[in-house]
């Protein structure tokens, strides 16, 4: 055998050897092995997803029996608007669970509409949505086991979307008041109702969002936002935690179909219980009242009054009489803590007094010149009846002020009893109208409208004509302006900026 040959048969010898050994040693060293069988990855994660399902399940089966379904049947008549129409907004839909009415509607007919409400007392007491038995001739109750009742209005909410009802019945499975100041983003929680008529449908989700306010459902806003499932129908029913406990009232959906989009809201446990208290003990709501008009603090506003962050309430005007007044809460003042509590916006503020008990004094931390005052306010009852100011529409008004530079496109004119007349304005009020606003001008750009009475101009009043060109005359073109001005009956602060 040639050298040649002895190589080549030495190679072809040590790589089959080679080959041999490596799969001897992948077969001990586990370098190659096969894929693990299904129980084997599959049994621990089964165990922990099994115990979760029923966790899950238990839940759902304490809490639907206390969700009922609630249908209510009015008379419709001509010209008069359907459920529906409270919401034809493209991005809100109330939960009537009924369908659009046809639009070839006779002149008077009855019309019926479903939706939720949930037991919270053995003896038949049931919250729901004010906008679910709104106008109802007749409301019936269904529960889970079938037996179905007439319900009396025992009152209703509009401020709040909150109703009870009640039906004659003893021993029901009620549900458990929840802490929904308690809650936290992420929570896993469920949404109990009857959707389209499907009895106890549950749905699970997450805590999207709390303390959702400025939403246009309702006066008084603090919504929990969840992601669980809801549709028409749910309504009045029950969002409920993990515990199986109540911690909102289903209200309202954010939707451009119509239908589920993923974002839902709730009215809190809080405000729905204390609302159900007092219309239970009193048969109307007793709201706290502190008697102020307040405004959000925007980034212009803050720089004018010193704020350091976009916190608080800014007070544009007090009433007379008020608890405010009394306590020494001036026009002006930023309200920065309420019942030691920081107050993050308008709605939280208005939330918080009209929960305040009657007769508790309560501390009110203000920003007043730029400097922090505390005073002590004894909270009273709303009044049942606010003054409400006239519409005020300038028709035409006579244009004979000249415009000033630093507000240029403002027409004013002093207040006369003829010129309250044909503005729809109150003959007591007095100081400088706005009779134009040129529409392309910052004033209009900043909110000024004809019919608003001018009080002050960067915290200087103004009462006349002469007050009124004196401060306009002192300021620049490039400078900004701070004005208070009344409109229907309330005063408001608004900044114009300069070019």
């Amino acid at each position: 055998m040639t050298n040649k040959k002895r190589f080549y048969f030495s190679a072809a010898f040590i790589l089959v050897l080679g080959i041999f050994v490596g799969l001897v040693l992948s077969s001990h060293l586990g370098v190659i092995s096969p894929l693990p069988a299904k129980s084997q990855i599959s049994s621990k994660s089964v165990e922990i997803l099994t115990q979760l399902s029923d966790a899950q399940s238990e839940v759902a089966a304490v809490a639907t029996p206390s969700v009922v379904n609630i249908s209510t049947t009015r008379v419709i008549k001509s010209r008069e608007e359907a459920p529906f129409d409270l919401f034809e907004d493209p991005f809100f839909r109330r939960f009537f669970g009924d369908q659009f009415p046809h639009p070839n509607i006779p002149k008077e007919h009855k019309e019926q509409s479903l939706g939720s409400g949930v037991i919270v007392s053995e003896d038949g007491y049931i919250v729901t949505n004010n906008h679910v038995i709104e106008k109802a001739e007749e409301i019936k109750v269904l529960l889970s086991n079938k037996k179905d009742y007439k319900a009396a209005l025992i009152g209703a909410d509009p401020k709040t979307d909150i109703a009870v009802i009640k039906i004659d019945a003893k021993g029901l499975t009620a549900l458990p008041w929840g802490d929904s100041n308690r809650l936290k983003v992420g929570e896993i929680v469920f949404a109990i109702g009857n959707p389209f008529g499907l009895n106890q449908t549950v749905t699970m989700g997450v805590i999207s969002a709390v303390g959702r306010a400025n939403v246009g459902i309702a006066d008084y806003e603090d919504f929990i936002q969840t992601d669980a499932a809801i549709n028409p129908g749910n309504s009045g029913g029950a969002l409920i935690n993990a515990r199986g406990e109540l911690i909102g009232i289903n209200t309202a959906i954010l939707s451009r179909t119509g239908g589920y989009q993923g974002i839902g809201f709730a009215v809190p446990s809080s405000m729905a219980r204390q609302v159900m208290d007092s219309l239970v003990k009193y048969k109307k709501v007793v709201r706290g009242w502190l008697g102020v008009s307040i405004q959000e603090v925007t980034s212009d506003l803050a720089e004018e009054f010193g704020v350091k962050d976009l916190k608080g309430a800014l007070v544009s005007g007090v009433m007379k009489g008020s608890p405010a007044e009394k306590a020494g809460i001036k026009q002006g003042d930023v309200i920065l803590q309420y019942n030691d509590k920081v107050v993050e916006d308008t709605g939280h503020l208005r939330n918080m007094v009209s929960q305040t008990p009657i007769g508790t004094k309560v501390k009110v931390k203000l920003l007043r010149q730029k400097k922090e005052v505390e005073v002590e306010v004894l909270i009273a009852e709303l009044p049942k009846k606010m003054a409400e100011a006239p519409s005020r529409n300038a028709e035409n008004p006579e244009e004979n002020e000249e415009e000033s530079s630093a507000l240029t496109g403002l027409v004013v004119r002093e207040l006369t009893p003829d010129l309250a007349a044909r503005l729809g304005i109150d003959e007591s009020e007095k100081g400088v109208v706005v009779v134009k606003v040129d529409p392309n001008s910052k004033v209009f750009e900043a909110g000024i409208r004809p019919g608003d009475i001018i009080l002050q101009i960067n915290q200087k009043n103004i009462a006349t004509i002469e007050d009124y060109k004196k401060a306009a005359s002192k300021l620049r073109a490039t400078e900004r302006a701070l004005l208070l001005i009344r409109r229907k009956g309330e005063d408001l602060f608004v900044t114009v900026r300069p070019e």
